[in-house]
């Protein structure tokens, strides 16, 4: 199985609109009165992000084309840059950046395996440019 990649030309998500929560990962035991109970319900639960990237109008193109041909209208799993990780640059302990030995920053790389999430993508118009919201749920 081949999996879709994000597209690079794609930017990073904003930091405005970006969210993440665990998903629910416990069942209520719990009897008619008395504290709440629970119990594991699943094995391992997902991340799920809630996510906005701007972007022109020929950006969008990219966005829409990855969303209905390469994840087949979200269906589908891709990989991603994780955008909290993925191109930062690697600190010491003094919160300095580590410098290779002709001076650049050694940059840290990880990418998420995910799906697109249970609402489709919006989008919003803002002057010439397009604000798309999407969700997305990180795989274990």
């Amino acid at each position: 199985m081949n999996i879709a990649t994000w597209p690079e030309s794609l930017p990073r998500p904003m930091r405005n609109g970006f969210q993440s929560q665990l998903q629910d990962g416990r069942k209520s035991k719990s009897g008619e009165t008395g504290p709440p109970a629970y119990r594991r319900r699943f094995s391992s639960v997902v991340r799920e992000y809630s996510m906005t990237i701007d972007v022109p109008r020929s950006e969008k193109a990219v966005f829409d084309n990855f969303y209905r041909t390469a994840t087949k209208l979200g269906t589908k799993p891709f990989w991603m840059p994780d955008p909290t990780t993925d191109g930062w640059s690697m600190l010491d302990a003094s919160g300095n950046p580590l410098l290779t030995g002709s001076g650049a920053p050694l940059l840290l790389s990880a990418r998420w395996l995910c799906l697109f999430g249970a609402s489709t993508p919006r989008e919003t118009v803002k002057g010439i440019r397009f604000r798309i919201a999407f969700q997305i749920s990180v795989l274990p």
